[in-house]
């Protein structure tokens, strides 16, 4: 069964900078297209970054310009640099592929404070 690990999360101050890491345990991790969600304490997860095969991104509007996802595909692994972060990003970060249906990971705790 695929595993998704995300790590990378922690506490940071308003304006900080993480970078989250996932590695998926899928043998063609380089053939599709990987996202990052996020999800609010009280609401739904949303998708915030994408990379496709060839490494197209997109953004949602929300953190176009402050979030960078990138992967490594020898490594089966997606990251996302997180800078100049918001008390609103907080909350709990996973990655997953796109339309591939594998199961959830534990995600990620990022908190940042004002």
């Amino acid at each position: 069964q695929v595993q998704l690990v995300e790590s990378g999360g922690g506490l940071v101050q308003a304006g900080g900078s993480l970078r989250l890491s996932c590695v998926a345990s899928r043998s063609d991790f380089r053939h599709n297209t990987w996202a990052w969600y996020h999800q609010a304490p009280g609401k739904v997860r949303e998708s915030v970054a994408a990379v496709t095969p060839l490494g197209s991104t997109n953004y949602a509007s929300a953190v176009k310009g402050r979030f960078t996802i990138s992967r490594d595909n020898a490594a089966n692994t997606v990251y996302l640099q997180m800078n100049s972060l918001k008390p609103e990003d907080t909350g709990v970060y996973y990655c997953n592929g796109v339309r591939l249906g594998i199961p959830w990971g534990r995600g990620t705790q990022v908190t940042v404070s004002s």
